[in-house]
């Protein structure tokens, strides 16, 4: 049990460029207008497992020319319980810095205490920025830093989750996620596989076309959804990776990259494929179905399937959901109804109305990424909401 000194979140301590109206005689450069207060500004969360190029990552976006004013939150272990690590804000290019100290070293430990108050903190500083990277420790399942965007509704007036990144390196890519956890749970690296909107395999240029092909069809076996971009030194276009929007309905991208994917089978058939797979149980299952869902049966269903954990597949194994995406039709709802889970959290909004030549066909389409999933079973429970 650690002191509980190192349970605080201290408070940013002052730079030299604290004053936003810093002139000529500064280092400092003086910023563009402030959002107001009523703008909500985005937050991506950047995961992958130790070494695999989120650093890297971070620094070619800070010094990319993207005309945005970018707050940094970078969380590593540091030795003896004391950690520093900057804020860095980018505007042209240039970067300047503010100092957050975790004395935990993890943002993802303790989210409901440490993790809200240094983003509390950084929110105090409101009008200096209009991007937020949040990256994890190597060792962080991203899904309770996602979480605290619904859990926490002052925060959810002023943020909002654009999506998750994953960075994975190509050469220990398949190391890692084959690592068996003593508890049998799933382990971190195919957890941060699973829950990305956009996956960079990265440090290419170590590994043969061969070696490549095997990560990629790994990785596409646990999440089939996410996009997949091949890097060398996290180098990508950052409008692949900035306003992905991935958690709203109402964005075309969205709707494009996840709900109009290819339908998978069942998960058997999605890891049968290779004997040596890292964990034949975790994978992506998509169900689509026409009709009308009645919502109170449709809740009940992810209540059984999310919080009691009751619904199994023909094996008898409790399907364990750690990312759900759906787009649907709700009974006497004009709108699309986009659903969004993480974990045993669920959030369920109405979006953009259906175009009139849907009217007569509308397709409800849900994607399940986690363990030990059946197509046979979910889509069974499904279709008895659209009776």
């Amino acid at each position: 049990m650690s002191d509980s000194s190192d349970e605080e979140c201290p408070d940013l301590v002052p730079s030299v460029c604290d004053d936003v109206e810093a002139g000529p005689e500064t280092d400092c450069p003086i910023l563009a207008e402030a959002p107001t207060n009523s703008t909500k500004i985005p937050v991506t969360i950047i995961t992958g497992y130790l070494g695999a190029g989120k650093s890297t990552l971070l620094n070619h976006i800070l010094t990319e020319q993207h005309g945005k004013r970018i707050a940094v939150i970078m969380n590593e272990f540091g030795a003896g319980g004391e950690i520093e690590k900057p804020i860095s804000l980018g505007e042209s290019g240039e970067v300047f810095e503010e100092w957050l100290e975790l004395r935990n070293g993890c943002l993802c430990c303790s989210v409901k205490d440490n993790g809200v108050k240094a983003i509390e903190n950084l929110m105090l500083k409101k009008g200096r920025f209009d991007y937020i990277l949040l990256e994890t420790t190597g060792l962080a399942d991203p899904g309770p830093v996602a979480s605290i965007f619904w859990l926490d509704s002052e925060l959810c007036s002023d943020l909002y989750l654009d999506g998750i990144i994953t960075v994975v390196d190509s050469k220990f890519c398949l190391q890692h996620l084959h690592e068996q956890k003593a508890d049998g749970k799933v382990n971190e690296a195919v957890r941060q596989v699973a829950m990305a909107d956009v996956i960079l395999v990265n440090k290419v240029d170590l590994v043969s076309a061969q070696e490549l092909s095997r990560v990629e069809k790994e990785i596409r076996a646990i999440n089939s959804v996410a996009k997949l971009l091949e890097t060398h030194k996290s180098r990508t276009e950052l409008a692949a990776l900035l306003d992905l929007h991935a958690f709203e309905g109402n964005s075309d991208r969205c709707n494009q990259d996840v709900f109009t994917a290819p339908v998978l089978p069942n998960a058997d058939s999605c890891s049968s494929s290779h004997s040596h797979h890292l964990d034949q149980s975790v994978s992506t299952v998509t169900v689509e179905l026409s009709g009308d869902m009645d919502r109170e049966t449709f809740e009940i269903f992810l209540q059984d399937l999310l919080w009691e954990k009751s619904i199994k597949n023909t094996k008898g194994e409790t399907m364990d959901i750690l990312r759900l995406k759906g787009l649907l039709s709700l009974r006497g709802c004009p709108r699309r109804c986009l659903l969004q889970a993480v974990h045993e959290l669920y959030d369920l909004e109405e979006t953009s109305p259906w175009p009139e030549d849907e009217t007569t066909s509308r397709i409800n389409r849900l994607v399940f990424i986690g363990r030990n999933l059946d197509h046979g079973v979910l889509a069974g429970r499904l279709g008895q909401a659209v009776k």
